[in-house]
């Protein structure tokens, strides 16, 4: 098991169980902790820190694809990035034509 998957099922394992904060209001902050600063600075690395403490409900179809592609908490965002593109819930945010459905398709496979 990875790291991250590892860390994740710790967290919400010790959770309250409350049904609306196990996805309504958490952050990628209650899920994996919060952002630690790298060495280096980029334009990912400045995408993934401005999503870091949003409420998961509340990321755009970019922030969910760019997060899905790193492979942060994917058991958690993955059914809100499907729901986003069941719904049709275009915020015009993604950089591309497809590229949250191409992040759900790459995040799906195993790693």
């Amino acid at each position: 098991m990875r790291f991250e998957a590892a860390f994740d099922v710790i967290v919400m394992k010790n959770r309250p169980q409350n049904k609306s904060t196990t996805t309504d209001f958490v952050s990628l902050t209650d899920i994996l902790g919060p952002w630690v600063e790298p060495d280096w600075d980029s334009g990912l690395i400045r995408r993934c820190k401005e999503a870091w403490n949003k409420p998961l409900r509340d990321l755009s179809r970019e922030e969910l694809a760019t997060l899905l592609r790193q492979r942060f908490a994917v058991e958690h965002l993955l059914p809100i990035a499907i729901k986003k593109l069941e719904a049709q819930d275009d915020d015009s945010t993604e950089m591309f034509d497809g590229e949250l459905s191409e992040a759900i398709a790459y995040a799906s496979k195993p790693a």
